[in-house]
């Protein structure tokens, strides 16, 4: 029977759901990854939607917590032995109603590549009724609210929302008052990681930080208008969250905040995981000289595709992206910057931003693209002779490259090295049940075919190529499924499955 390849689209490996109270003493979250087998790993819980968004780090030498957001400040703990054991549960106490939100536990190799192992999602429920609550908090208001106008008469904060599309020219975070300013006053620009976008004091502008560098823009003479407005040129996906806008009098007291939320939508590409290519769109209607330079990165910052001086330059590329690249000749003509990337997998899954640098080094355009790669999910029946497991990319691979086929045990399914397979390394439920094809290096076509398989072998199982400094050239995940027949099995079968059950360790 012929497998039939789904596709369906994993932001994690696993979601859980935990209901806890308001006052608990703790509750645990509980991870589980093999990072004993990694090189180098680092552990990440985090709350996207908070700022900064890290809750506890781990790394092999202890706690890293200088980057961990202050409401976690001496409530969370991990196993002192987590990087040994791959119990990476985190330990959260003092349990209040602010610690409700989507917990995401990622691990990152020595290498940088981050893969995300599970949400946890936490709800803590009040015990205190809340219109009491609000009655005692009516009652204190009440009380000093008097007091706060009086303190506060010169200090005003308002919020406005703002969006845009990622790729447009500019957009402006508005910020006006009708208050008189002195004309000594600074008005401060800042985003939510506390970085400088604009500083404006005695009509000159001041220190800001190199990210926004050229980019932005306010009115002269802005203090007489109290017009206080930022123009932000080319905004990302990157720059989406909380910008504030703070003056200041001489002696450094705020007289006046205002806060903008920014929010640049993305376009969003989906692909289903094993064709061969996918196009990451980038057009523009600006004119563009031909000097200009055309950088495509991913949101680790590895460079993808440089096209400059009229031609492409892959020596500048990342190693990880060596061969899968393409641009269309005379891109500045047409105006289109969509790069084509080919053979996309589960590892692909990132926000790309195309830039376009003048000769001088400032940005004449950016935008952003979010690309989606569904997993590949195989479905046979049981009893079927074999299965495979496609992956297909760029051929041409490196001799030496080393293809290392894993379950989701971390139990070695097959394994080729030295130009050779590895049978010796195979863990025993799997020796004589797995081929590969010839010249796979040379083909590109590193699929695997699993023999007889049972309900046993259903899981995920990922392939990785390495080069000999260990740098990961390839990666994909496939989910597996082997649906139990209806009629009854053979005992070769059963004898089968009870090999499967009584082997959980590498051989």
């Amino acid at each position: 029977m012929d497998p039939l390849c789904l596709c369906v689209l994993t932001v994690s490996q696993h979601v859980s759901a935990v209901d806890m109270y308001e006052g608990d003493q703790f509750v645990l979250m509980h991870c589980q990854f093999p990072t004993f087998d990694m090189n180098n790993p680092t552990v990440m819980w985090s709350r996207y939607d908070l700022s900064p968004s890290t809750v506890h780090q781990r790394q092999q030498e202890g706690d890293e917590l200088k980057n961990q957001n202050q409401v976690y400040s001496g409530r969370t703990s991990m196993m002192p032995d987590a990087l040994e054991t791959g119990d990476l549960s985190l330990n959260l106490t003092e349990l209040q109603l602010s610690d409700s939100g989507t917990y995401t536990c990622s691990v990152r190799n020595g290498f940088g590549r981050q893969q995300t192992v599970t949400d946890v999602q936490l709800q803590i429920k009040e015990r205190f009724p809340s219109w009491a609550k609000a009655l005692l908090v009516l009652l204190v208001l009440l009380i000093v609210v008097g007091g706060l106008l009086v303190h506060f008469r010169h200090y005003f904060m308002s919020g406005y929302q703002v969006e845009v599309d990622s790729g447009v020219e500019s957009v402006q975070l508005p910020c006006k008052t009708t208050v008189c300013l002195p004309v000594d006053a600074k008005v401060e620009w800042k985003n939510s990681k506390d970085w400088m976008i604009h500083v404006y004091q005695n009509d000159e502008p001041g220190q800001q930080h190199k990210f926004y560098k050229g980019r932005t823009e306010m009115k002269r003479n802005l203090l007489k208008t109290g017009d206080l407005s930022l123009t932000l040129k080319y905004p990302t996906d990157e720059e989406r969250g909380a910008c504030s806008c703070t003056v200041y009098s001489r002696e450094g007291n705020i007289l006046m905040k205002k806060v903008v939320m920014l929010q640049v939508k993305v376009p969003q590409v989906e692909v289903d995981s094993g064709v061969k290519s996918v196009q990451l769109p980038c057009k523009t209607t600006v004119h563009l000289p031909e000097d200009v330079k055309v950088e495509w990165r991913d949101n680790e910052n590895w460079m993808i595709h440089v096209y400059q001086n009229g031609s492409d330059q892959p020596e500048e590329q990342d190693q990880f992206y060596r061969g899968r690249t393409e641009m269309k000749r005379n891109l500045l003509k047409p105006g289109d910057l969509s790069l084509t990337l080919k053979y996309p997998t589960d590892e692909d899954r990132y926000t790309f931003t195309c830039t376009v640098y003048s000769r001088e080094g400032n940005i004449l355009m950016k935008k952003d693209v979010k690309l989606q790669v569904k997993e590949c999910q195989v479905e046979v029946e049981e009893g079927v002779e074999s299965v495979q497991l496609p992956f297909k990319t760029i051929g041409d691979l490196p001799e030496d490259a080393e293809v290392h086929w894993h379950d989701s045990h971390n139990r070695t399914v097959h394994k080729y090295q030295n130009g050779s397979e590895q049978p010796e390394d195979q863990n025993q439920i799997y020796r004589d049940r797995t081929e590969i094809k010839e010249d796979q290096l040379k083909t590109g076509d590193l699929s695997l075919t699993l023999k007889y398989p049972t309900e046993i072998d259903t899981g995920t199982y990922v392939c990785r190529v390495w080069n000999k400094e260990r740098n990961i050239l390839r990666k994909k995940t496939v989910q597996l499924r082997i649906k139990e027949r209806t009629q009854d099995k053979d005992s070769g079968h059963q004898e089968q499955k009870q090999l499967h059950g009584s082997n959980f360790s590498d051989g």
